[in-house]
């Protein structure tokens, strides 16, 4: 599980500096840039369906810190 939410955010990262680099040398004239946060946008949300389905099936265990303290 560490393992598929740390190869995400290795994506999620690689997207937001592939979309700096086409905002640097691209100077809009391509659509690059926006691709590339669209992406970012979509692997967010991806991640955190995934790791609210992960915990709903019990695949992230409750942290066992007591709640209203």
């Amino acid at each position: 599980m560490h393992f598929i939410v740390a190869i995400a955010f290795v994506l999620i990262i690689a997207s937001m500096v592939s979309a700096l680099y086409f905002m640097m040398h691209d100077r809009g004239r391509t659509k690059r840039m926006v691709w590339s946060l669209a992406a970012r946008v979509g692997l967010s949300i991806t991640l955190f369906l995934f790791i609210l389905l992960a915990h709903w099936l019990g695949w992230l265990p409750y942290s066992q810190v007591p709640l209203g303290r």
